[in-house]
Formats: C-alpha cells, structure tokens, sequence
C-alpha cells in the first residue's frame, strides 16, 4: 500500500512538475529533430541531400498525419517542415553549382521564418506551441490563466497577446536574417569555409533568438502570467461569498 502510495505520488509530481524537455517538446519534435536529422544525415552519415531530406521528413510527415486523423486538427509546425521538404526534395534535383548546394540549405530557415510572419498576421503565432508548455508548466491555474488572457477576457490581455505574437515576430525575423547572411556568405566566402561557417551562423541565430524572445517576449508574459493568477484566487473567494 505504502509503496503503491508513493510511486503514485512521484507520478503525480511528475505530471504537475514536468521537466525543460517537456516543456520545449513540441518546439524539439517539430522543429530541431527534422532540421536536426537533417544535418545528421548529410553531413554526419554522408547522405546525399535528397537521402537527407527525404528522411528527416518521416517526423514531420506522422506528425501531420496523427494531427489530422486522430486529433482532427493541423499540426502547423510540423505541416510547415514537411512542405519545406517536399519543396527542397523537389529543388535537390538541380545540381552542379556548390554554391548553390549551400544557399539552397538555407531555404529551409527563409521557408520557416515566412510561415511564422504569416502565423502572426493570420492571428495563430506558430511559436506560441513551443512556448505555452515552458510558460505553463502543466500547471491547472497557470493553463486557465493562461486561457483568460489569450481569449481576451482578463484586463491584461491586450499586452498579453501583444507579447505573444512579438515572440513569434522575433523568431521569424532572425530567422529570415539567418537565411539572407547565409545566401550572401554562400556566394562571397569560400566554399570550404562556408561549410562550417553555415552551421555556426544557424547556431548563433538560434542562441540571439532564444535571447531577445526570452527578454522581449517570454519574462513579461510570466509575470503577467503569475498576476492573473493571483487575481483568478482572489476572485474565488468573493464568487463563493457571493453564492
């Protein structure tokens, strides 16, 4: 009894308490593994680039699939890997130039910044799948807070999404300058270097991305957060006062 107590009360703190891979899951699943396995493959097993294209699309491709046949829903990340792959597969085709090899490795960043831009200008931040969970926490309060701000109903609101959609605008950006550094370095730095220099440059982008967000975007929306809750308390009490 006294063990089947406690296993289920570390399952419990699990669930309310989940780790910084839970958090970041979705952002590491539709994301980082298919751009990952990508360079996995290409560079590390040396595939050639439709190989790798073609298999670090197998994620990306369930992912949309499970998306619409069991949850009746689009998995817009994923969805949005999957077409820039199709699309490179596609392009893999035309050959010769190197540095053309190199400058077409960088669509897949232009492709994914642009889908995020328009994300925002739709009213869906894309990012927002990748930063709710880390928000959130898998906490009830925090997830019904959560629900009042984005929906509209809490005073903070407007500030709220304002910030919601600067995180996704930010990733978008830096996403899309990565993509045009890249393009120009592929056609003025050499090749040799450029191989290299191509993967320090998406790394650096990412860390500047995480940053700015982070600061711009994701400390203000966790103190809006942690304020709605508060006042989700206080309400509480009155309402059964009231009732």
């Amino acid at each position: 009894m006294t063990k089947n107590t406690g296993a289920q009360g570390r399952s419990n703190n699990q669930k309310q308490n989940p780790s910084v891979l839970d958090h970041f899951k979705p952002l590491l699943v539709d994301v980082a593994v298919p751009l990952g396995s990508y360079y996995l493959f290409k560079d590390g097993f040396g595939m050639s680039t439709f190989a790798a294209l073609a298999w670090s699309s197998v994620v990306p491709a369930v992912r949309t699939v499970w998306g619409l046949v069991k949850e009746r829903r689009t998995n817009g990340l994923a969805g949005l890997i999957l077409v820039v792959n199709v699309v490179s597969l596609l392009l893999s085709f035309v050959s010769g130039d190197p540095r053309l090899m190199l400058a077409k490795d960088s669509g897949v960043s232009s492709t994914v910044g642009i889908g995020i831009l328009v994300s925002v200008w739709l009213g869906r931040p894309m990012m927002t799948a990748g930063m709710k969970p880390f928000l959130v926490k898998g906490d009830a309060a925090k997830e019904a807070a959560w629900e009042r701000l984005a929906s509209g109903t809490a005073a903070q609101s407007g500030a709220f999404r304002r910030k919601e959609r600067a995180f996704s605008v930010v990733w978008g950006v830096v996403l899309l300058a990565e993509c045009i550094v890249r393009v120009v370095g592929a056609y003025t730095i050499p090749v040799d270097t450029m191989v290299w220099l191509g993967t320090v440059i998406m790394i650096g982008a990412m860390a500047i991305a995480f940053v700015v967000s982070g600061g711009l975007a994701v400390e203000p929306m966790e103190k809006m957060l942690a304020a709605e809750v508060e006042a989700g308390k206080a309400e509480t009490p009155e309402m059964a006062v009231a009732a």
